[in-house]
This record gives C-alpha cells, sequence and structure tokens, in this order.
C-alpha cells in the first residue's frame, strides 16, 4: 500500500526536490507580479460589478456616482500599497500583517490577525473560482446551472498545480495574468477611442429600465443617497484583498526581497486602478445595467424581462466595444474566467505560507510549518482547498453573497497591522540617534498613521454596511479560528511544560539521566500466535536485551490452534516460558493490555517492553490480504504508562525486493549528491 501511495503520488505532484533546490524556486519580478498580485488584479472582474449591483437598487440615475466610488477604492489602494512597502521593508521574513501585529499589538491580536487573513484567503479562492464560474458559463451555455459542480473541479485543479510547486504554478499563471491584463487595456483603450469618435455601441442591457427598491421609488435623499454610496463603497473595496498577499509571499522572491516585493506592490496598485476605472468609465458609456435579479429588476416597456441571461460587466462592455459574438468577446471573456481561476493561486501561495508561520508560533498543527517533496507547503494547500471547497459549496458559488463576507477579514489585518507599525517606529525612534534614520522613521511612522485612519473608517464603514448582508459569517469564523488558535497554542504549551525537564538542584550535582528517574527492572513480554520465523527473531532480539524477565505470551481465543502451539514449542525445547490466556469472548488485544497493564503496576519502577513480531509486504495489493489487529495493538499499548512496544520485522520475499530497490535509489542518490 505504501508503495502505490509513492508511485500515485509521483504521477501526480512530480519527483520530490532536495532543499538546496529551494533557492531556484525564487521568482523574479515578472513572475511575482502575477502569482502574488493575480487576486488584485483579477478584482476588476468583479470589484465593478459590485459597485454596479449595490447602486442599482437606487434606480439608474444612481449609477452616475458610480465612477466617484471607484475613485475613492483607487484612493484607498493608493494608502493600502504604500504602507504595504513599510511593512515589507521592516518585515521581510513572509509573517506579513500577522508577524507586525504578534510582536507589536501582542499575541492576542495576532491570532486575530491570522484568523482574519485565513478567512480572507479562503474567500479570495470561494469568489475567484465562483466568478470565473459564472464567466465560463456566459460562454458555454451548458454550463449554466452547473457553476458549482465545475468551481469545484477549478478548485481541484488549481491545487494539483500548486502541489507541483512555487516556480510551476508561478510559471502557469503568468502568461494568463499577462493576457488579462493586455486583453483589459485593450478593450478600454479601444472603447476610449469609440467613444471620442462617437461609435461606441451600447450594452445588451442598455435598453432595459431599471426598476428600483421599494425604498427608492420617489428618489434619494441625502442620508439614503450617502448609506448607498457607503454600501457602494464598501463592495468596491474588495478590489483591495489580494495586496496582502504579497507580504507574505516576500520569501518567495529573488533577492533583493524586500525592494523587488515593494516594486512588484507599486505595479499592482497602478496596473489594478487604472483596470478599475477604466471598467467603471466605460460601463457608464455604454449603459450597463447590472442588478442580482434581472427578472424583478429589469423592465422592457413596463413588463419584467424574461429569458435574459446576465452577462458579467465586464462581458457586456466587450460586446459593445468590439460587438456581440465577434471573436474578441470571446477573447475577453475566456481570458478573465482564466484568470479568475488563476487568481486564487494568490491565496494558494498566501494561505501556506501565513499558515507556516502560524504553525511556527505554535497556533495552528506543527504539520501546517513542513515542506512537501516538491518545495510546497502541501498540508497547507490540503487545508485551504477543502475550505475554500466548503465555502464554495455552501452558497452554490453565489458571487454576490461570497463578496458580502469577503473584505471584513482583509480590512481587520489591514487596521491592525498599521497601529502594530506605529508603535514599531515609536519604539525604534527611542533608541535611534543617527538623523537619517530617525527622519525615515518619523516618515514611515506618519505613514502608517494615515494609513491606519483610513483603513479603520473602510472597516467600520465595512461592519456597518455589510453586518446583516453575510459579513456576520466572516465575523463568526474569525471567531471559530481565534478561539481555536488559543486552544491548540494551550495544548503546546502544555506538552513542552510536561515534557521539560525539571530545574537541576542548586549544587548542581543532579544531571538529566537523575532527574529521568532510571526503572529498576525490565519485563519482556513476546506476543506470539505461531511459532515461525518472525516469532523466533523476535525472541532472539528480545533475550538480546538482557531483560530482567522474559516470557512468551499468546492468547486462547478459539481461532488459534493453542494445542499444537505447546506441542511445538516442547518439540523445539524453547527455554522461553509461554504464558497462555483464555479469552472467552474472542478478543485479542484486550487480554493483552490487561496482562501487560497488571505486570507494569507491580513497580512504579518497573518498565514492560512488549515485542510484536510483524511480517512485511512489498506489494500493494499484499497489503489488503493480511491482519491489521498488530497494529491496532501497537497503538493501544502505547497509551499505558511506563510500556514500550518493540517492533521486530520480518520481510517476506517481495518486501525483500522492495528493500533492494530501495537502497539502490539511495546509493544513486548518495553518488548524485557527490
Amino acid at each position: 500500500m505504501p508503495g502505490l501511495y509513492s508511485s500515485l503520488k509521483r504521477v501526480v505532484v512530480g519527483r520530490a526536490y532536495a532543499s538546496e533546490r529551494l533557492a531556484h524556486e525564487r521568482l523574479p519580478i515578472r513572475l511575482a507580479l502575477p502569482t502574488f498580485a493575480a487576486d488584485a488584479l483579477s478584482s476588476v472582474a468583479y470589484a465593478p460589478d459590485e459597485i454596479l449591483l449595490t447602486l442599482a437598487v437606487a434606480g439608474y440615475s444612481a449609477y452616475a456616482i458610480s465612477p466617484w466610488v471607484g475613485l475613492a477604492v483607487v484612493a484607498v489602494m493608493a494608502i493600502v500599497v504604500l504602507t504595504n512597502r513599510v511593512i515589507v521593508r521592516e518585515y521581510p521574513s513572509g509573517g506579513g500583517d500577522f508577524e507586525v501585529v504578534e510582536k507589536n499589538l501582542g499575541t492576542a491580536a495576532g491570532r486575530v490577525v491570522g484568523s482574519a487573513l485565513l478567512v480572507d484567503y479562503m474567500l479570495t479562492v470561494a469568489v475567484s473560482i465562483s466568478q470565473a464560474a459564472r464567466y465560463s458559463s456566459g460562454v458555454i451555455p451548458s454550463l449554466h446551472g452547473h457553476e458549482t459542480p465545475f468551481a469545484l473541479g477549478l478548485i481541484g485543479l488549481l491545487a494539483l498545480v500548486n502541489l507541483r510547486g512555487v516556480r510551476a504554478s508561478g510559471v502557469t499563471l503568468a502568461i494568463p495574468v499577462y493576457l488579462f491584463m493586455g486583453t483589459i487595456g485593450a478593450t478600454v483603450l479601444v472603447g476610449a477611442i469609440e467613444a471620442l469618435s462617437g461609435t461606441l455601441g451600447s450594452a445588451p442591457s442598455a435598453g432595459f429600465e431599471l426598476e428600483p427598491s421599494a425604498a427608492f421609488e420617489h428618489g434619494l435623499t441625502a442620508l439614503g443617497a450617502s448609506l448607498l454610496l457607503l454600501r457602494a463603497f464598501s463592495s468596491g473595496c474588495a478590489a483591495l484583498t489580494g495586496v496582502q498577499a504579497i507580504g507574505n509571499g516576500v520569501p518567495s522572491f529573488q533577492a533583493p526581497k524586500s525592494r523587488n516585493a515593494g516594486i512588484t506592490l507599486v505595479l499592482l496598485g497602478v496596473i489594478s486602478s487604472a483596470m478599475i476605472m477604466g471598467i467603471l468609465l466605460l460601463a457608464r458609456l455604454t449603459g450597463v445595467t447590472y442588478v442580482e435579479t434581472p427578472s424583478a429588476q429589469l423592465l422592457r416597456d413596463g413588463a419584467p424581462v424574461t429569458g435574459y441571461q446576465q452577462l458579467p460587466v465586464i462581458g457586456q462592455i466587450a460586446q459593445a466595444v468590439f460587438s456581440p459574438d465577434s471573436f474578441m468577446f470571446y477573447v475577453v471573456s475566456v481570458v478573465t474566467a482564466l484568470v479568475l481561476f488563476l487568481a486564487a493561486n494568490t491565496a494558494f501561495h498566501g494561505f501556506p505560507n501565513l499558515a507556516s508561520a502560524l504553525a511556527r508560533a505554535d497556533y495552528v498543527p506543527h504539520q501546517l510549518r513542513v515542506r512537501g517533496d516538491r518545495l510546497a507547503y502541501s498540508n497547507g494547500i490540503l487545508a485551504l482547498t477543502l475550505l475554500a471547497g466548503a465555502l464554495v459549496w455552501l452558497t452554490d458559488a453565489d458571487v454576490t453573497l461570497l463578496v458580502q463576507m469577503y473584505i471584513v477579514g482583509v480590512f481587520v489585518s489591514f487596521s491592525l497591522s498599521r497601529l502594530g507599525m506605529i508603535r514599531h517606529f515609536t519604539r525604534r525612534l527611542r533608541v535611534a540617534t543617527r538623523r537619517a534614520d530617525r527622519r525615515a522613521m518619523a516618515v514611515g511612522r506618519a505613514i502608517s498613521a494615515v494609513g491606519f485612519v483610513l483603513v479603520t473608517l473602510v472597516l467600520v464603514i465595512v461592519l456597518v454596511t455589510k453586518l446583516t448582508h453575510g459579513a456576520w459569517v466572516a465575523v463568526t469564523m474569525m471567531a471559530v479560528l481565534w478561539a481555536g488558535m488559543t486552544a491548540v497554542r494551550s495544548h503546546y504549551r502544555q506538552v513542552q511544560h510536561e515534557l521539560a525537564l525539571e530545574p537541576a538542584a542548586a549544587d548542581g550535582a543532579e544531571s538529566a539521566v537523575d532527574l529521568a528517574a532510571l526503572p529498576s527492572r525490565s519485563h519482556a513480554v513476546v506476543l506470539v500466535s505461531t511459532l515461525d520465523r518472525p516469532t523466533i527473531q523476535a525472541l532472539s532480539v528480545a533475550a538480546a536485551a538482557r531483560h530482567t524477565t522474559l516470557e512468551a505470551l499468546t492468547i486462547d481465543d478459539q481461532d488459534a490452534d493453542v494445542s499444537a502451539l505447546i506441542a511445538r514449542w516442547r518439540d523445539l525445547d524453547m527455554q522461553v516460558p509461554l504464558r497462555v490466556m483464555y479469552s472467552p469472548y474472542r478478543a485479542f488485544a484486550a487480554p493483552v493490555l490487561a496482562y501487560v497493564h497488571v505486570l507494569a503496576r507491580r513497580n512504579p519502577r518497573d518498565v514492560v517492553v512488549v515485542y510484536i513480531p510483524e511480517f512485511l509486504v512489498g506489494h500493494w495489493w499484499e497489503w489488503f490480504l493480511h491482519n491489521h489487529s498488530a497494529r491496532r495493538l501497537r497503538a493501544r499499548l502505547s497509551h499505558l504508562p511506563r510500556v514500550v512496544v518493540s517492533t521486530v520485522p520480518w520481510q517476506l520475499g517481495s518486501a525483500r525486493e522492495a528493500a533492494g530497490q530501495i537502497r539502490a535509489q539511495a546509493s544513486s542518490s548518495a553518488l548524485a549528491r557527490r
């Protein structure tokens, strides 16, 4: 069975990489930009949609303020990028916002940020993949109504790509992301030229009437307009999710890491802002009407529209700029769907890196800090796959619902990390003496202070406008993760306390061996079911260890021929006494556990060593053909106090062949290293 698993793993994931190859897995800027900024860049495929969808409740006239909402989002983007550059310069180890907060605001605040970012990465995958499924159904009508299983398949495929290694996924992602930037840039440029020349077409939804919500039938009041503007702004701030991934991914950049990460942040901010504003302006010029429920909110000649499949905003703009069913329309739709699919790759880098940092701090299981065969954090990738897939399945791939949960976590981390940077620079200013250093620190603190005020204001707006619309789910998930991290940390602290050696005496006379209390006697018990080669080998190993007492133990469970075993034992004149225990209920493990437990309780300074003979097989199919009671018994014996379990393996012919292959592979690897 292990051989089959290893073979399948090699086929799916690829051959293992040596640790020395990690330096070759570093990403240059040209690959780091699509790898870590793909989420924020691809947000133009859903952030403008959510702005227009929110404004649609007030009627078509409310669309006039959509470019101003976009400008507000761009302003926040600029501040976030600027403050993130400060963070990657000061904290280049890859902890990002989590490291900043934990080191400057304490462990409790660090767990808040850790839980917030983990939730945000889950939602990044869920939102991007769900929107990709929506674009795909616009191009392939047969997918309409089957977006959820299609999205789950995409998540699985993306996980497989990432399990094959960081650089492999970066190369895979680069071409589609650059194609996406090129097609969106071409769409905006051609649309601007057509608008100036008066040849710009209309979106397919431009001819519909928009039915406003009942609360806005009589127009916008000052209070209503303000609340609507804030809701649209908070929806548009989904464009800022993914910016934090660069801070978590600094270790994956080529040297100089901090400088390259800072350049990537600036490129991300400029390109993403230009695309968002271009899409919003073209949506306004082409008359795009985007609503949550077309059959209820769109009218034609006063009657509800029926049989209309609403395309996302970029799809409608592409139809207006390049005409419906044109080649460029399909290119824009396919590339957008593809980049949304691959944009989730940002989270597949950020989540495992963050989980690794959390594991090093004892907040999550330590398995998440271990790199896999391809030098990626495989356990983190698998965990993200399961969690994001559960979100897609539970929400039925509803992008609008997922976006309502989306940006709470990232702005919690933005706010606390900027506060942490203020404290970081304040502490450094107390001990800095050089004027140039103090000036740079003062500038960094001022930037962080402005960023803290702005992102905290946005966080309050998000909570006020979105809490009852679905953001409460993200807040609940964060609270559950925070409680889980607290429990995990408490467990690891308790384990460390129990395993630590007690302090030595004041005179220093006691050693670690003295503190460990050496056992006075050791009793060996060899489990026997039949007298064969594995049993003889186990008896020999136990005898060679020279225990205080040595005996063989067999169980009469009416299945084994105990009388034949006793006769054979006498015929061979075995010098080890054989104890037979009767099991009236045909249980094998319970009598063994009871006897060993009684033997260990005779003296608190005694140790019982149980020898279990076990034969090994070499083929996966042989693994299913043999009883695994020995393994189950070994697991239960391990929980008894002062009991040591020793497995004595005996290799069958197929196992010896497999062992020979392993030795040959080891020899070739050693030669390659030399």
